[in-house]
């Protein structure tokens, strides 16, 4: 009917069983997510000590993320996710059960997020995958732009406050909280039908798992534009991670914000705001502004938003900067994301977001240690300072090598260079 093709936006019941499934992961993972550094400042008081959670649980996109990629191109990518999605509410669901019975420690600590950063790197790179199979590229951008919407909804804006809430009841009930979610989200995926295994050539079948890594490796770093927007991105989430891996000292009393468990969970949710506004407005900014000078404003607000805490801690102006720097960080995954979607091969897609995250995220449990030494050597505030000013000094070089033309270029070419082997075997 008409009514239900304009109020789903076209786009298919396979889309919108993955969307609730992200909904509901995302849920889980903002509630997870915001009850981690809560249990490590009961636990330790130490900057490196707290910094290294995020240390832990962002390792795997540095030394397992390839693995992932490469196993989103020779498995299905759906069966992927599901079994990732039931691991994930079976490890919260344990860690509830441990911090109630209260055998909960910094090892454990560590040892889960080490095991969620794994589930991580699968779940969302055979996601970012299986899209391009679940919708037409042409309607790529609005079909990331509601699944950005409800993600950042979920992850940052309900999930961290109602996480924040549980904990200030019983730190144990976030974690439980997060199992429910999972659950949700694994029967969501059960009703997605079709195959999302990719078709492979004989050759590529033969290749070994090390050759098929290498050749997602060299699709990307042959491939400037990509190869320039990974290693940006790789900056700024370094920079970032050095800030949001000891923000919590910072935010919560007795830290100079004064803010309680809960207040920490409303203040971090401003980011996500701004994101949701952001993802309703990208397709019009990128008409207007044109998508290199969007993804140039996305640089600059990201930079300033690590600046502001660095300079106050009034909460309303730095949730005010978190809002706006959040309207046009969802602006920049956008863009980039559907770019990388409609560029790519499908067979060779996995691997290629697995390398483009490498570099993109696997800067970020760097910058979480750098954080927590930075911050033990100098105090929280330089530490946001150094990592504002890190970010910004990108500028310069963003405009000199990213442009409309060449986004333009890539698309319509497909590559604007040479391309890895199997990027010329048809699928």
């Amino acid at each position: 009917m008409a009514w239900m093709h304009r109020l789903t936006g076209g786009l298919g019941a396979n889309y919108w069983r993955v969307w609730g499934s992200s909904t509901a992961s995302n849920l889980a993972d903002g509630i997870f997510w915001i009850a981690f550094p809560l249990l490590a400042i009961r636990l330790t008081d130490e900057p490196v000590l707290i910094a290294g959670v995020t240390v832990v649980g962002r390792l795997p996109w540095l030394v397992f993320v390839l693995f992932a990629g490469a196993l989103a191109d020779r498995l299905d990518r759906r069966r992927t996710m599901i079994s990732v999605a039931a691991l994930r509410t079976v490890v919260s669901a344990v860690m509830a059960v441990g911090v109630f019975t209260g055998v909960v420690g910094l090892p454990v600590l560590y040892a889960t997020a080490l095991l969620l950063g794994i589930a991580e790197t699968l779940f969302d790179t055979a996601a970012q995958s299986i899209m391009p199979s679940v919708v037409d590229k042409d309607r790529l951008s609005v079909a990331n732009s509601r699944l950005y919407a409800a993600e950042l909804t979920m992850n940052q804006f309900v999930g961290p406050p109602l996480g924040g809430l549980l904990a200030s009841i019983a730190i144990g009930l976030a974690f439980a909280g997060s199992a429910l979610a999972y659950v949700v989200g694994v029967l969501a995926l059960f009703f997605v039908t079709g195959t999302f295994r990719p078709e492979r050539s004989p050759e590529a079948r033969q290749r070994s798992i090390l050759g098929d890594i290498r050749d997602g490796l060299d699709y990307l770093f042959h491939h400037r534009l990509l190869r320039t927007l990974a290693l940006m991105v790789g900056v700024m989430n370094l920079a970032s991670s050095a800030v949001f891996a000891i923000f919590v000292l910072f935010a919560v009393q007795p830290g100079p914000m004064g803010l309680s468990e809960f207040g920490f969970g409303v203040l971090t949710s401003a980011l996500a705001i701004g994101s949701l506004i952001g993802s309703f407005v990208t397709p019009t900014l990128e008409r207007r502004l044109g998508r290199a000078r969007l993804l140039l404003v996305a640089v600059l607000t990201s930079g300033l938003v690590l600046v502001v805490p660095g300079l106050t801690a009034n909460p309303w102006i730095v949730g005010t900067s978190f809002s706006l720097g959040g309207v046009f960080l969802i602006a920049w995954n956008i863009v980039t994301v559907s770019l990388r979607q409609r560029i790519v091969p499908d067979q060779l897609l996995g691997r290629l977001n697995a390398s483009y995250r490498l570099l993109a995220w696997g800067t970020q449990p760097i910058g979480a240690l750098l954080g927590g030494i930075l911050a033990q050597a100098f105090g929280l505030q330089v530490t946001f300072l150094i990592a504002g000013v890190s970010t910004l000094v990108l500028l310069p070089f963003f405009l000199t090598i990213v442009t409309d033309r060449e986004i333009d270029a890539a698309e319509r070419d497909g590559t604007t260079e040479t391309a890895a082997p199997e990027a010329a075997v048809p699928a």
